[in-house]
């Protein structure tokens, strides 16, 4: 199942982006994008996986996005296999 997500960065000026994945307990499931970008509209594609490359079982997890500028979002999703 891949979930994709329309992500953002604020600001006119790019700089570091990280975005992770976390299961409901809070522990780091996988990370996305860990790279310096410039400001603009972006696209990510999670096909499930987790940092070992495993699939994940069905449940909520959340992805974060952060950026250099201070920017944090977290948001929820659910995973259905």
């Amino acid at each position: 199942m891949a979930l994709n997500s329309p992500l953002y960065q604020r600001g006119e000026t790019g700089g570091l982006v990280t975005l992770k994945i976390f299961d409901i307990l809070g522990r780091e499931v996988a990370t996305l994008v860990n790279e310096h970008k410039p400001a603009g509209n972006y696209t990510v594609e999670w096909n499930g996986t987790n940092s070992a490359g495993q699939m994940v079982g069905s449940g909520i997890y959340f992805y974060q996005l952060k950026t250099s500028s201070g920017f944090v979002e977290t948001k929820k999703m659910l995973m259905l296999r």
